[in-house]
């Protein structure tokens, strides 16, 4: 296979294009680094492009590989055949190879090896002829062996049978029509193992649905049904159709075979085909909604991460609770912790008082701009003494619920116990969601993608699968906002490109023992930070105060372009310290033309312009800002047609989840999204937008809230 050509067709890109891909993938190179500096070689392919093209360059490879190692083991027996290499050249997928090399795999001991054992494959052999002239029993009597427990011609005929319905089992065409059947007409249908058990799964106790029209999320909610031993599923082939057109490609005419042959055909249908049929279409089934809700995942934690941080804004944070108190954390702009403690203003202990003594002692103190509440348990209770406080404060004062997803992770993992020794672990949550309050980014970062809470069915996915796609994202992320090297956590620091955890702590450790880093270049003296990782790394990490450059997202291999163009535009390089030198872009004047004379690509002479006008330049700012609340909503509050507004917290198949303050999310199901049809939510809002909402309804018994944005 032409890997590169069937690259370049199904991503509709150049050969060049494709070629120059795989081979800065080959020799190393990360995908935000390739995405951001190689532009010129991939023609501008963005790293979600990059990203499924590595993907299917891996899957393309596995296949050549898969195919090459079935070949040899068909060989091996001396069964290759110029038929079965064209065969295997043809194969565009795993199943293709799978089935071509069926019939040649090693197999345990079946009916159809016992029948030949018996010395029946000839008897078979004259079945599938159809040519007999006079009833097969007359020929089958001749195989009668009583050593060989061959007593009567039906014995014999029964295991010549066993024989061709297995032959039948392992040809390759045969399988691909029964699967092409299965899915145009097959059904799923599901029931109940007890019709009267209230679940989650009650829409699905009797359900059913044509395989090609099962939706992602039904796919995995049936499947958790099952697991969970709630529903039974079955999918229903339309077993009519596949035995008919099996007949009529076996059978000829001929009256003493037709009949035996038909029996065949079902028997190998049904005991050998369909099961494995089945397991095979629910199999892909699972593998197309699980990487649906992988894009779908990936987008939410992409719109998650990206939210904008809170800069500069003294921040005092709240993790509710009941009986164990109320944690408190003050932690300044750059993220340090000033001040903790510990209130019980919320039920069993009601001190209300006290509590309001200590939180605005530290208001006062600390100056403190925001509170940051979590949404876990006792969230209600803490919002409402929240807000009764600074009812009572003469100062501005504005609060936001925070998402409370992973904090926990992050409390009591390793990585919480060694930057707060000496803090509980309630304690450090309250720290967490100060930060993640003021950068999420930063402080995202420290957690396993999966416990962030925006995807759905991750716990059933394949974890390796998801842990890559979602690694992939947060790297992109990342390398896409850039990190400051001498303040960067090694969490955020390991997420950078070319950078894995040992060179991460190795930074960490030159820092603690160097003081600051004074340019990139010192990068390499980090033990094991080397010319290559240098390479990939290099551009996405910023020193503020150094070489005027090193501040920027310009990558120091393109610093005497850079140096030249400033001095041509008639600046200096100091100009980048004052916010930027807002006028180059104007100056430049023709770009190709002065892409030409300094040697270099127009994308990359582009990219440089942009960082020098706005040196290290947040991509995050362009997002919505969170919403400050100085007034509590509840539940009761809500009306049918009240208008409010609210942020969106995750987006699935059927709709998105929005945050309208009242601790329980409401849901915009997707036909309530917009006028317009979209074939998923995404299309029209991502995770973090800021959305105007109206009630539809509120059923406050099972906590459910129905929204609309069909204003």
């Amino acid at each position: 296979m032409d890997i590169i050509k069937r690259l370049a067709d199904e991503f509709k890109i150049r050969r060049e294009q494709a070629e120059n891909t795989v081979k800065l993938i080959d020799e190393g190179c990360t995908i935000p680094f390739i995405a951001r500096y190689r532009k010129e070689m991939t023609g501008s392919l963005d790293d979600v492009v990059l990203r499924e093209l590595f993907d299917r360059l891996s899957y393309l490879r596995n296949l050549d590989e898969k195919r090459e190692q079935v070949r040899a083991l068909i060989d091996e027996q001396e069964k290759l055949t110029d038929d079965i290499n064209a065969a295997l050249d043809k194969a565009e997928t795993l199943t293709e190879i799978e089935d071509i090399y069926r019939p040649y795999r090693p197999k345990r001991r079946t009916r159809a090896t016992i029948a030949k054992e018996k010395g029946l494959e000839n008897l078979a052999s004259f079945i599938m002829l159809q040519l007999a002239s006079e009833p097969v029993e007359n020929e089958a009597k001749k195989y009668i062996n009583a050593e060989k427990e061959v007593n009567t011609a039906e014995d014999a005929i029964e295991g010549a049978k066993d024989i061709i319905a297995e032959m039948i089992s392992d040809d390759a065409d045969y399988r691909a029509l029964i699967r092409r059947l299965t899915y145009k007409e097959g059904i799923i249908a599901t029931k109940a193992s007890d019709e009267t058990a209230e679940s989650v799964y009650e829409m699905y106790y009797d359900f059913s649905e044509p395989v090609r029209k099962m939706a992602g999320h039904r796919v995995l909610a049936i499947n958790r049904g099952e697991k969970e031993k709630i529903l039974n599923v079955k999918l229903e082939a339309p077993v009519d159709t596949i035995l008919s057109r099996l007949e009529n490609k076996i059978i000829r005419k001929n009256e003493y075979t037709a009949d035996i042959l038909k029996a065949v055909i079902e028997d190998s249908y049904k005991r050998l085909i369909a099961p494995a049929v089945e397991r095979e279409i629910r199999n892909d089934l699972t593998e197309k909604a699980e990487e649906s809700a992988l894009k779908v995942f990936g987008e939410n934690l992409r719109q998650l991460l990206l939210q904008p941080p809170i800069k500069d804004k003294i921040v005092l944070a709240l993790d509710p609770g009941y009986r164990t108190g109320c944690k408190v954390a003050v932690v300044d702009g750059t993220g340090k912790v000033l001040d903790t403690g510990v209130i019980y203003p919320v039920p069993p202990h009601n001190r209300v008082e006290q509590a309001e003594k200590l939180l605005t002692h530290m208001i006062k103190k600390h100056n403190v701009d925001i509170i940051a509440i979590g949404n876990g348990t006792a969230s209600r209770e803490t919002e409402m003494f929240a807000v009764n406080l600074m009812k009572k404060l003469d100062r501005e004062l504005f609060y936001v619920i925070v998402n409370e997803a992973g904090a926990s992770v992050y409390s009591a993992s390793k990585l919480g116990s060694q930057e707060f020794p000496d803090f509980d672990v309630a304690l450090r949550s309250a720290v967490s969601l100060g930060r993640r309050l003021q950068d999420p980014l930063a402080e995202l970062v420290k957690i396993d993608p999966k416990s962030i809470g925006v995807g759905q069915y991750q716990h059933d996915m394949n974890q390796n699968r998801l842990s890559e796609v979602l690694g992939g994202v947060v790297e992109s992320c990342v390398n896409n906002v850039g990190v400051d090297l001498n303040t960067a956590s090694p969490s955020l620091l390991s997420y950078v490109s070319g950078i894995n955890g040992t060179i991460a702590k190795n930074i960490l450790a030159y820092r603690e023992e160097k003081g600051k880093f004074k340019s990139r270049k010192e990068l390499l003296k980090v033990a094991k930070l080397g010319p290559k990782a240098f390479e990939q790394c290099a551009g996405f990490l910023r020193i503020t105060d150094g070489e005027p450059l090193d501040s920027t997202g310009v990558h120091p291999e393109s610093y005497a372009v850079a140096q030249e163009l400033i001095k041509r535009c008639g600046f200096t390089a100091e100009d980048i310290q004052k916010g930027g030198i807002k006028g180059i872009g104007k100056a430049v004047g023709n770009m190709e033309k002065l892409a030409k004379e300094l040697k270099v690509g127009v994308p990359t002479l582009q990219d440089i312009v942009k960082e020098l006008e706005k040196p290290g330049r947040d991509p995050r700012d362009e997002m919505p800002q969170p919403v400050l609340k100085t007034d509590v909503l509840t539940m009761e509050d809500l009306k049918e047609g009240m208008l409010l507004k609210g942020t969106v917290r995750n987006v699935i198949d059927f709709g998105v989840f929005v945050d309208i303050g009242v601790h329980q999310d409401g849901l915009v199901h997707i036909s309530q999204i917009c006028d317009r049809y979209i074939k998923h939510p995404l299309e029209a809002v991502s995770v973090g937008d800021i959305v105007d909402v109206r009630v539809l309804g509120v059923d406050a018994k099972k906590g459910r809230i129905s929204l609309t944005m069909k204003i």
